[in-house]
């Protein structure tokens, strides 16, 4: 379905945009453009991959123009821009408000005016039930899509969502090996707290199945274990060959959950199971209010969540194979031996 076809991934220089340059690089797709803000990094991508389908473009998706010049001619899009930092976005919510929400619109419209076929945006479990400002941005980003994919035809327009990215940028695992390689203690702000562990792989997976599978408006979710930091922090400990180095628990952050929720209790209650994934279909009422107001359903009183509390919860020997398959912590611990 991508012979020779263009692609876009803006913000296409972080850990998804590189995952999937590995996964498509070799196959038959025409072009893929990467869209992003940062020259060093699309630098560094030029030089490592070498590749002549791969073409860069500087913009910001806050920029609509620049947007405009790198749409021209493609066939799919795969958005990943965001700012994804917890704290970052609490002391600048408007920055997270003109990425997420107004950069989604400005990609969005960019698509369907350039005759894009299908778009797939990449959202976060901090979107459901948002108690920060990222988390609420990228709600909202989700509405946008939402929005939009329900009243346009054609374009394809969906929704991916999920938890941890085991080994991405900025995440917790990249932070640990850090840790014991400069002598500090592994820090941890809650034992009890449980993240879902997914893959970078699997992220592409879920937004390929989404493109496949997604009809406009649609939010997909893949299924996926869980397990709490505290044993994560251990089993990176057995990993990296130190097993009794200091574990420092610090509390939990301003901005921070003690579990992930995927699909909130309203979103269970019309989810489509799909096997590996949940498919979330667009509510198509329109603006009659009734339907909104007057018409209970005692369906979603009765539902039930789907968090990293209440899923299949990894054991030592289960996330300690899960990490050792991780083509990122391969490369990482060799990385770490090398400097031991």
């Amino acid at each position: 379905m991508f012979k020779n076809k263009v692609l876009l991934i803006a913000g296409g220089t972080g850990s998804f945009g590189n995952a999937v340059l590995r996964r498509f690089l070799t196959t038959n797709i025409k072009e893929i453009r990467i869209f992003s803000r940062d020259e060093l990094k699309q630098d560094d991508m030029r030089k490592f991959y070498n590749d002549d389908k791969l073409k860069f473009y500087i913009g910001d998706v806050r920029d609509k123009n620049s947007i405009d010049d790198a749409m021209r001619g493609v066939d799919y899009v795969f958005h990943a821009a965001a700012l994804k930092q917890v704290p970052s976005c609490e002391f600048y919510p408007m920055q997270a408000v003109k990425t997420n929400i107004i950069g989604t619109e400005n990609l969005l419209n960019s698509a369907i005016a350039a005759g894009v076929k299908k778009v797939i945006a990449l959202s976060t479990d901090k979107a459901v039930y948002p108690i920060n400002a990222m988390g609420i941005s990228k709600a909202m980003m989700e509405r946008v899509i939402v929005g939009k994919g329900r009243n346009v035809k054609d374009t394809m327009i969906a929704c991916t969502r999920y938890g941890n990215v085991m080994a991405s940028r900025g995440s917790v695992i990249p932070l640990f090996i850090d840790q014991v390689k400069n002598g500090n203690p592994i820090t941890i702000t809650d034992p009890n707290m449980t993240r879902f562990m997914m893959s970078l792989d699997q992220a592409v997976d879920l937004v390929l199945f989404a493109f496949e599978n997604g009809e406009s408006g649609d939010i997909f979710v893949q299924k996926a274990p869980a397990a709490t930091v505290e044993l994560l922090a251990n089993t990176m400990k057995n990993i990296l060959g130190v097993p009794n180095h200091e574990v420092k628990t610090i509390g939990t952050r301003h901005g921070e959950k003690l579990y992930e929720t995927l699909l909130t209790k309203e979103e269970m209650v019309k989810a489509i199971d799909m096997g590996e994934y949940y498919r979330i279909p667009t509510d198509t009422r329109d603006l009659n209010y009734t339907k909104f107001f007057e018409e209970g359903e005692d369906v979603i009183t009765e539902a039930g969540e789907y968090h990293s509390h209440n899923t299949h919860r990894l054991n030592k020997e289960e996330l300690t194979e899960l990490l050792l398959n991780l083509r990122e912590i391969q490369d990482d611990l060799r990385e770490f031996r090398k400097n031991e």
